[in-house]
């Protein structure tokens, strides 16, 4: 059995030494497709679910959704976008370091390692949608 839930949230980023418009600094309104699997719960307050969707909720928002909200997403390895990042700290902004480049790709495939293990989820997808046309999945 599978279940998936959707949320949404706005950040910022650019793609330091990109050969195309990604290199400037810019933003998304991102939606986030966190699909769940496993067997129904039997017994309990939970009987007939895989997981509770408030429950699930509850995780990505706290490890994914309000860390990467409104925030300048930036890799650590550019210089650049450390100086950017430094800049937008003195100001009281906020930032979320990467140790790779903020590609759909990597932040995907950060996501789903972080909410199957810090969040003990037994995600089978996930998908990350940067523009209305355009998603980058990550599944086991």
């Amino acid at each position: 059995m599978k279940i998936t839930k959707t949320f949404s949230f706005d950040m910022a980023h650019m793609l330091d030494n990109h050969d195309g418009k990604c290199k400037n600094l810019h933003g998304h309104t991102y939606k986030l497709e966190v699909e769940v699997c496993g067997n129904l719960i039997e017994g309990g307050a939970k009987d007939g679910m895989v997981i509770d969707f408030s429950d699930l909720k509850q995780s990505v928002k706290a490890l994914v959704v309000e860390p990467f909200d409104h925030a300048f997403i930036y890799h650590t390895g550019s210089e650049r976008e450390r100086q950017i990042a430094r800049m937008l700290e003195g100001w009281g902004l906020k930032t979320l370091a990467m140790d790779k480049r903020t590609t759909a790709e990597n932040m995907a495939q950060y996501m789903f390692d972080l909410l199957r293990r810090k969040g003990r989820l037994n995600i089978s997808t996930l998908r990350l949608w940067e523009t209305p046309t355009s998603y980058c999945e990550c599944s086991l």
